[in-house]
């Protein structure tokens, strides 16, 4: 029975070495007096950014993230903390959790791991911070767009000038 359930407990801390492994970002929350109601809603959230979100034991993800070298992030693993773990967009789980902390007092965000790299609370809230990729993208290409616009404009205006000189003279 005891190697039983220690063969469980290696193959999760293996799922887990494996979704910190192929991460972009994985963020950690406190969610201790989360209600039902509010847990589904975050999930949904969560979930419609392609992010997944789980609860694992500490002692599991303490296990998998000393295997992967992120010794710093164990020292966040204290109570009831949750995953929220993106595998594309860096930014996504730190802003909807920080949103939704900020209307559910039960969620607290504690730390973070992005590319490797580990994030206190701070550092996570100002990820929060940042844009998703796609509102980026698209003020990037607003950028291209108004000099473009501005500098047809202007040759439009040059054109109707030098018709109007040339109407005139004639």
């Amino acid at each position: 029975m005891a190697s039983k359930n220690r063969e469980l407990k290696e193959a999760k801390v293996l799922e887990i070495k494996e979704k910190l492994e192929k991460a972009q970002s994985v963020v950690m929350a406190k969610y201790q007096g989360i209600t039902v109601e509010e847990d589904t809603e975050l999930r949904k959230q969560l979930r419609e950014a392609g992010i997944e979100y789980k609860v694992y034991k500490n002692t599991l993800v303490t296990r998998a993230a000393n295997e992967l070298g992120l010794e710093g992030a164990t020292k966040y693993l204290e109570g009831p903390i949750s995953v929220a773990i993106s595998y594309d967009d860096v930014t996504a789980p730190a802003r909807i959790l920080n949103d939704f902390a900020k209307a559910h007092k039960a969620i607290d965000l504690v730390a973070g791991i992005v590319q490797g790299e580990i994030y206190d609370a701070d550092k996570v809230k100002q990820l929060a911070s940042i844009p998703s990729k796609e509102v980026l993208i698209a003020k990037l290409l607003g950028s291209f767009k108004a000099p473009l616009s501005n500098f047809a404009y202007l040759l439009s205006a040059l054109k109707d000038k030098k018709e109007s000189e040339t109407s005139e003279q004639a």
